[in-house]
């Protein structure tokens, strides 16, 4: 391990740490430059940067945990100080730009404060993002340019023994690196919605940081970071055990052809949890086969009268025995290696929550990257099943949209990322309703003023944004419907919006009370 100390401006000393020994540098060079020249002379080791004052603050101790293979790129603020400041959720609004600093979270807002990665990486990636004496910038913009292929990002507070120091630093982001940041990693067009974002939401006018932007070039060069193999050191399965769970309605024939490819899994699943739903009081299961047929895996069937995929999984939950859970659906197909594969997957990169690739019959994904993913699927991930005692599908969103992504939001809080795998692979056949299926019908479906966005949507966006994601959100939605609806007076369409944004402000906090009732 090799750890380069700076006081933000320069490096003070480089050494390693096992042999306690100090390596030469150009004492005039940036903290990028040295970054860079040492990591292409020592291409085995860690490394870590880190600010003077904390230098004897590394937790030395949890370096192999934290770094457990050698795709993972890490740092922290211990002040929650980045140099791209909040007002990037004008542009973004994923879960990597609002981080809980309390866990080991998914992000590429990296910081100098103290941070690592291993230099074979590096070495790897350095060439795709431009090499600038800003060190947080240089750091966010190799994170930021290379998590979708395949660089896993985090900010981790075991990196640092305690939180609790009394150095405060100077504010270091500003306009000037939000505008320049936004031109190099995201369209065009982006640069232009940003400025309007200030003058919308913030009333100014911040024109000589936008006009300076428009002279930086993007980051277009890309590495695909699947070849650069590796294997987590992090022991996440034990007893390799899984269960599946599978809501289901009205879907006889697709819940059947379901449990089949689980019979013919190369490695089964010890525990099959249905949940069959009928609204019908007086109604009786359809699963006659169930019982009519020998299944290689036990069966737990529970035939309930109260609708709702929310309320379906939760129940199913409290029947989970094994280690790991697989959340299934009542119309998907996959092969007879997708639980090997799964294992295979997630004990190469030590995850405890992933998410297969689903696509519909004759559809096909050129995302084929391993990396993070801001989307989380009920009915095609797999998670450590001592996890489930902590999260919930909420069923505030029941009936609605947004309750899979909440679902995920809750595993992030807990810190624990969600990988997608493309290796792992499922069909959705998105089969027709079943036969009694009714359609659910809301309060505000009469409303002479109708809810924009949906009111399960915006109980996500409280939950979940902070202002400049809202605003952010807002502000596309705005443009998104303009084109698509009758007013054409852009005065009249934005206080049209407002009305519809408010009404669904309104019905989401009704959904929440009546959540509770």
């Amino acid at each position: 391990m090799i750890v380069i100390v700076h006081d933000y401006i320069k490096v003070v000393e480089v050494f390693k740490v096992e042999e306690k020994e100090e390596i030469p540098f150009n004492k005039n060079d940036s903290i990028t430059s040295v970054l860079i020249k040492v990591s292409l002379k020592n291409t085995d080791s860690l490394i870590i940067w880190v600010f003077e004052p904390f230098r004897k603050l590394i937790n030395l101790d949890v370096m192999g945990q934290i770094f457990h293979h050698k795709r993972i790129m890490t740092s922290y603020a211990v002040h929650n100080e980045f140099v791209i400041s909040d007002r990037i959720g004008y542009v973004e609004q994923t879960p990597y730009t609002n981080i809980r600093t309390e866990v080991n979270y998914p992000t590429w807002l990296m910081s100098s404060d103290i941070g690592g990665m291993y230099a074979e990486t590096l070495n790897y990636i350095v060439a795709t993002v431009s090499v600038n004496k800003n060190f947080d910038l240089f750091l966010s913009s190799l994170a930021k340019h290379n998590m979708p292929n395949g660089l896993l990002c985090y900010s981790n507070p075991l990196l640092i023994k305690t939180k609790n120091i009394s150095i405060i630093r100077k504010s270091k982001n500003s306009n000037y690196i939000l505008f320049r940041f936004v031109k190099q990693h995201y369209k065009p067009i982006w640069v232009f919605n940003l400025l309007l974002c200030f003058i919308l939401f913030e009333k100014c006018l911040p024109i000589l940081p936008f006009l300076l932007s428009l002279f930086f070039k993007q980051n277009k060069m890309h590495i695909d970071l699947n070849p650069l193999r590796f294997k987590s050191s992090l022991k996440v399965i034990e007893d390799k055990t899984i269960d599946v769970i599978i809501p289901t309605i009205g879907r006889k024939d697709g819940l059947y052809n379901v449990l089949k490819d689980l019979s013919k899994q190369t490695y089964l699943p010890k525990h099959v949890i249905i949940v069959e739903q009928n609204p019908l009081q007086n109604s009786k299961t359809e699963l006659d086969y169930l019982t009519n047929e020998s299944w290689p895996f036990k069966i737990t069937h529970k035939f309930i009268h109260k609708t709702g995929a929310c309320n379906a999984r939760n129940l199913a939950f409290n029947f989970v025995m094994s280690e790991w859970v697989l959340l299934g659906d009542d119309d998907i197909r996959f092969d007879a290696d997708l639980l090997e594969r799964f294992f295979k997957s997630i004990e190469s990169l030590g995850v405890k929550v992933a998410a297969c690739m689903c696509i519909q019959p004759l559809e096909t994904s050129s995302y084929l990257k391993t990396n993070q993913t801001d989307i989380f699927g009920s009915g095609n991930s797999i998670i450590k099943s001592n996890l489930l005692s902590k999260v919930t599908f909420d069923k505030a969103f029941e009936f609605g949209y947004g309750e899979d992504s909440d679902f995920g939001m809750q595993l992030r809080a807990l810190g624990n990322d969600v990988l997608y795998l493309p290796e792992v692979k499922m069909t959705h056949l998105k089969l027709p309703f079943g036969g009694f299926r009714t359609k659910r019908s809301f309060s505000w479906e009469k409303d002479d003023i109708q809810p924009k966005p949906s009111p399960t949507i915006m109980i996500f966006i409280k939950k979940h944004y902070n202002v400049f994601q809202e605003n952010g959100y807002k502000y596309v939605m705005f443009l998104k419907f303009y084109k698509e609806q009758s007013i054409r007076n852009p005065f009249r369409y934005l206080k049209q919006m407002q009305l519809q944004w408010r009404r669904s402000e309104l019905y989401s906090e009704e959904l929440i009370k009546k959540k509770y009732a």
